[in-house]
């Protein structure tokens, strides 16, 4: 049986990227348990419209769980209270009818505020730019599928490949660090025959771009507790190792090189 409820939302509001935020009230009557997150923001915005006022903006696509453009801070949590779960899939059953709920934009120095709930992510695409890919052939689809790999070998891949590169570990993390998420790109590709050739370039040259951006990580375990898709910070564990390997193996390369 579906309730409804009324919300009072307190939102950050800011013009772009120099002018000064502030928070703004809304109250939102007879919103259903059915409706998610992002619905309630979006009635938000029509009674917005309707009143001839700037609508709220923010981030958002598919709205499935997938693209990870949906992240908002509810309440200080990233993606709000709800455990492995994005902020499209967050519905409004986890709330009390009189709640007053605070939504705020990710704030980590790398994700700076374009406007209102929308940051910049960009950081993130320059790590992957750095080495989150294969360029050695490997034929097609097909082919892949020829070459067998162990079953623990393939779920630790795909549970790193589910990674939607959403943000919210920076956001949680105190020191705004990007690890499990560097980490997560690494492992997928790091874990697999395909990614062995560039395995150790990859690592080197993701990891050190992920320095220029983000803080360092001192184990808090707060990016594997917000993780929409909880990877596990086992990942950051590899993606260490790696590294250390790395700094041996390219130096080598290099000498051998000259």
């Amino acid at each position: 049986m579906s309730h409804i409820k009324n919300i009072t939302l307190k939102i950050w509001r800011q013009d772009g990227p120099s002018a000064q935020g502030r928070f703004e009230t809304y109250k939102v009557d007879s919103v259903t348990d059915e409706a998610s997150f992002l619905e309630l923001l979006d009635v938000v915005n029509e009674n917005l419209l309707n009143d001839g006022k700037e609508p709220i903006t923010f981030d958002s696509d598919c709205r499935e769980g997938i693209c990870g453009t949906c992240g908002l801070m509810i309440n200080g949590q990233s993606h709000g209270p709800e455990k492995s779960t994005a902020t499209c899939q967050l519905h409004m059953r986890k709330f009390t009818s009189g709640d007053v709920i605070t939504v705020e934009p990710f704030r980590a120095s790398a994700f700076p505020i374009l406007k209102d709930l929308m940051v910049d992510r960009s950081a993130f695409d320059r790590i992957v730019e750095s080495g989150g890919f294969i360029t050695a052939p490997t034929g097609g689809a097909p082919d892949a599928n020829l070459i067998p790999i162990p079953k623990p070998v393939a779920d630790a891949a795909m549970d790193s490949a589910e990674c939607i590169g959403c943000g919210a570990c920076v956001a949680a993390c105190p020191n705004g660090a990007a690890h499990l998420f560097t980490a997560a790109k690494i492992s997928h590709l790091n874990l697999l025959p395909q990614g062995q050739a560039e395995r150790y370039k990859r690592t080197e040259a993701m990891v050190e771009t992920m320095n220029e951006h983000f803080g360092s990580c001192t184990n808090h375990g707060e990016c594997e507790q917000a993780c929409p898709k909880s990877i596990s910070i086992d990942v950051i564990a590899i993606m260490h190792k790696d590294y250390r390997k790395s700094k041996l193996k390219n130096r080598k390369e290099l000498a051998r090189n000259k």
